[in-house]
């Protein structure tokens, strides 16, 4: 693990926060039920979240660290939800040569759009931590993590003073639907120390299962924001022109975009 100064939020702040967001919380546990897809509970969900986001970056740091772990406290095996084996053609080719072939295109609102291979990103600044997967559904899971670190994947390609967001799109169709799993994070997610592309888990190449062969880990955020099967990042002033115009799969389906823990 990187030595690095934990900066742990204080317990009374992070009580107010869990007040504040507990009822966006509960609902979000509701996963992919009926109630995520009722009006009533929609709007709630959205002031909710309009109220959470606002009460986290009022009391909270939003450079603060989050909590890291010990050898000894990483699980046997890191669980693996969603999607754990994209079906489509593409996605197999890769996997089929051991991602060889496999670039990630970065564009959108930088000055230098480009193509990375897994063995560029592991020549860039990594960072190594071990941390705990919260996820909506009510369990977690501390495993290590290794990879690029976000922030200097970014200066790579030169953002504009105009880009707010980054948004990840992914290889996996869900539930083999015609749509692709994608996610987005602000910049000032994009550019926490904590923030990485990962490419190891647990000491070896990141499984399929969980995500190969890059997965976004935002360790300050609940698990659906984790994107996996990572394939483009793009830089956006905003999600309108994005698939449901809410910033993530999820959230275009009644979750929260901002999922602070």
């Amino acid at each position: 693990m990187r030595d690095s100064k934990l900066i742990l939020p204080d317990p009374k702040r992070r009580r107010l926060i869990t007040g504040l967001g507990a009822l966006g919380a509960s609902a979000a546990l509701t996963g992919c039920d009926s109630l995520s897809r009722n009006d009533r509970v929609q709007d709630l969900l959205g002031a909710t979240d309009r109220l959470t986001r606002a009460a986290q970056r009022l009391v909270s740091s939003r450079e603060s660290l989050a909590r890291e772990f010990g050898e000894r406290d990483i699980a046997p095996t890191m669980r693996a939800n969603g999607s754990t084996d994209p079906s489509n053609d593409d996605y197999k080719r890769h996997a089929a040569n051991g991602f060889a072939d496999w670039r990630l295109r970065i564009d959108g609102l930088v000055r230098q759009p480009g193509d990375f291979s897994i063995d560029d990103l592991k020549a860039m600044p990594s960072r190594t931590q071990i941390t705990r997967h919260d996820c909506v559904e009510g369990w977690s899971c501390i495993a290590k993590w290794t990879g690029a670190v976000l922030g200097e994947v970014l200066d790579r390609v030169r953002p504009t003073s105009a880009a707010r967001y980054v948004v990840f799109h992914c290889a996996d169709n869900i539930y083999g639907g015609p749509v692709k799993y994608y996610e987005s994070i602000d910049m000032v997610e994009a550019y926490h120390p904590q923030t990485l592309l990962a490419y190891g888990l647990n000491d070896d190449r990141l499984p399929i299962a969980n995500g190969a062969p890059l997965r976004l880990r935002a360790e300050r955020q609940l698990g659906y924001k984790m994107a996996k099967y990572v394939m483009r990042i793009e830089l956006v002033d905003s999600f309108a022109s994005i698939q449901g115009g809410n910033g993530g799969y999820w959230e275009d389906r009644g979750y929260e975009w901002w999922a602070g823990i």
